[in-house]
């Protein structure tokens, strides 16, 4: 890593530590005065920041399954994401020591009144809750554990048997991952509204944690692009490949949550529309309607075309917008289950994502100063460095 770039990231990460320690001060006292919205705050900014850890996972086995140079160019800024998943372990805690004051279902004078709540009691206690969360979280570092190994045997010795045993790997890693996620997206944030469901909830998760990765790796890149040795190889090629890959997730996800709306307000059963009433009304539709301009309509119309996704310069700036929509999509998201009569914003919404992201930030430009960012014994690296631009 050259003297400046090294002197550049030290830079960010002793400000991104700042921040997210003066943040996290400022937290600390807002807990103090008001522990219930601390909990809700700290709740929504932690599944964002998560949503990088393992978007960057299923990214790197969704590579390793398909091949393609936009991987190469990215791949060592998604196995440092990756990487931070112990610490969003750790930043847990406070979740579950608050479980209490954050799941209806934890309360036993409401589930004794909730014959419902009663039938889903097997399943929604606060052990079984704590026991999976701690299964999930063992599963996805030690994929990720074992991806970062395979890459650095590769590195280290140039045998291409890693690479294939990766392949091996990253289909049923990638299956675990979408089947956990799955469950996780359930109990973290479907369980706040015990009563609600829907099939579609945890491929939303799924496909916003990709879409938010795709947009940090963007924005990374495009600031890495400007340094030796980004500079020698990453093209415009590559961006428009990662444009390219941004637009298709923009498209599930905006397929993946309109289906969800679709079947449940055109079967309009009382179990279910209630959940999307007060998500459209107090308030709470302004952010629903800022999700379909800016979410979709916005990036969907941009990224439509080439110059866009080629350009170094702009493309950045879309893919921090898609990045500051995910965290509306999830205060959406859950919100209204602390806050169904109206919408309601608190300072802490805003420093607790600062705090958990300066932290998380840290970690993950100390993860990316550990290893070389380009690798001398990847097999794509020849092929980058001579292969003509697409123009």
């Amino acid at each position: 890593m050259k003297t400046n770039l090294r002197a550049e990231l030290d830079r960010i990460q002793k400000r991104s530590l700042v921040v997210g320690i003066a943040a996290s001060v400022a937290a600390t006292a807002g807990a103090v005065a008001d522990p219930a919205q601390f909990l809700r705050s700290y709740l929504v900014a932690w599944l964002f920041w998560i949503g990088l850890g393992l978007g960057s996972l299923a990214i790197v086995m969704l590579h390793h399954m398909t091949g393609g140079s936009w991987g190469f160019a990215i791949r060592r800024l998604l196995e440092a994401a990756m990487r931070t998943l112990p610490l969003l372990a750790v930043l847990f805690v406070p979740i579950a020591l608050g479980l209490d004051r954050l799941y209806p279902w934890t309360d036993e004078a409401a589930v004794a009144r909730d014959p419902l709540l009663q039938h889903k009691q097997p399943y929604l206690n606060a052990p079984f809750f704590l026991a999976r969360t701690a299964v999930f979280f063992v599963l996805w570092i030690g994929a990720a554990a074992i991806m970062v190994r395979l890459a650095q045997r590769t590195d280290r010795t140039g045998d291409k048997k890693h690479v294939k045993r990766a392949r091996l790997l990253s289909g049923p890693f990638l299956a675990i991952y979408g089947i956990t996620m799955t469950f996780a997206a359930i109990d973290w944030a479907m369980s706040l509204e015990p009563h609600w469901f829907s099939t579609m909830y945890g491929v939303i998760f799924v496909v916003g944690q990709v879409l938010s990765t795709l947009a940090f790796a963007i924005v990374a890149s495009s600031w890495l692009v400007r340094h030796d040795p980004f500079r020698r190889f990453l093209s415009s090629d590559h961006f428009q490949d990662l444009g390219n890959l941004m637009f298709a997730f923009v498209l599930l996800w905006a397929y993946a949550s309109f289906s969800q709306f679709l079947i449940i307000w055109s079967g309009n059963v009382s179990e279910e529309t209630p959940w999307y009433l007060a998500r459209t009304h107090g308030g709470w539709q302004v952010l629903a309607l800022s999700l379909v301009i800016l979410h979709f309509a916005v990036p969907f119309l941009l990224l439509l075309w080439r110059r866009i996704k080629r350009n170094t310069r702009v493309l950045p700036f879309v893919a921090l917008l898609i990045l500051a929509m995910r965290l509306v999509d999830v205060t959406w998201l859950v919100g209204p289950a602390f806050h169904p009569e109206g919408l309601s914003l608190h300072w802490l919404d805003l420093a607790l994502p600062l705090a958990l992201g300066g932290l998380w930030l840290a970690f993950f430009v100390h993860n990316l100063k550990g290893r070389p960012l380009i690798s001398l014994q990847d097999a794509n690296l020849e092929t980058l460095l001579e292969q003509p631009s697409r123009g």
